[in-house]
């Protein structure tokens, strides 16, 4: 079952993608991520009780969790909202946080004294060209400053918590850890919308609670869950590859779901892609 969950994940990662317009459509970016985070820390807590997980710690293990909530849910995820919601084409912004992989390799050696051979840069840069080929943009569009300034920090948010969660090391289990990363997300946006944002709404159509259900159940519990089992498991560097499947993933849904347009570009793309990720992964690490 644990070979599978790369796989999983990246089907559960990747249905974002579908249901994140939707969510901006019907609501400000950071009250939605504020509510989302709300319930998901309901969630992971009720979740810890039922199980009985232990919930109180000393705070060098709290505090861990909560920060990397703030640069996974806080930092990343507002920064992919905030900028897609001001105009950035959402190829763009997927194409400057599919960066991601390409940065945790480079930083990965340094900082977790990971081992980076040369096939596994190969991987990434086939990675990263096959995503590219699927994401496609209009080199000469328009494009707002602020929403490339927000994509290139959720890039750097999400390449830190990758490198800080597999850094850290403390003793709690693993629902009650994502419950507090979940606080830690609820907090920064509450802290946005009460400092820098002067009217959030939420329209709680019957849209918004479809696509922010998804959201909650199958990629905050689901997907994210898994992929911080991953990072534990294997080295940040592997786990950060699959990340370029997603696009190429995501393209194929929208395809299917939405009717989107998929030609063969995105086709070879994705073949490109798979390529790289299995020439990343298949590495003992």
């Amino acid at each position: 079952m644990i070979k599978f969950l790369p796989l999983i994940f990246i089907l559960l990662w990747s249905s974002a993608f579908i249901t994140t317009k939707p969510i901006i459509d019907f609501s400000d970016p950071f009250a939605a991520l504020s509510f989302r985070f709300f319930i998901v820390s309901i969630g992971f807590y009720l979740f810890s009780v039922f199980t009985k997980q232990k919930i109180l710690a000393d705070l060098k293990n709290i505090l861990p969790s909560i920060s990397t909530g703030i640069l996974f849910h806080g930092f990343y995820l507002g920064g992919v909202f905030y900028s897609i919601s001001i105009g950035l084409p959402t190829g763009i912004t997927a194409l400057i946080v599919t960066l991601q992989p390409v940065l945790t390799n480079a930083l990965a050696g340094p900082m977790l004294n990971e081992k980076i051979t040369w096939k596994k840069w190969l991987g990434v840069f086939l990675g990263f060209v096959g995503a590219s080929l699927v994401i496609g943009f209009d080199i000469g569009k328009t494009l707002p400053a602020a929403g490339v300034v927000a994509a290139f920090i959720s890039l750097i948010s999400v390449t830190s918590a990758t490198l800080w969660q597999k850094k850290i090391s403390n003793n709690l289990p693993l629902s009650t850890s994502n419950m507090y990363q979940a606080i830690g997300g609820f907090l920064f946006h509450l802290i946005i919308i009460i400092f820098f944002i002067q009217k959030p709404f939420i329209d709680f159509s019957s849209t918004f609670i479809i696509a922010m259900s998804h959201q909650i159940l199958l990629v905050s519990f689901g997907a994210f869950t898994i992929l911080m089992f991953l990072i534990k498991r294997n080295s940040a560097s592997k786990t950060v590859s699959v990340f370029f499947l997603i696009p190429p993933t995501s393209a194929i849904m929208a395809f299917v779901f939405l009717g989107e347009n998929l030609d063969a570009i995105d086709i070879f793309g994705f073949l490109i892609a798979t390529l790289g990720v299995y020439i990343a992964t298949r590495e003992k690490n």
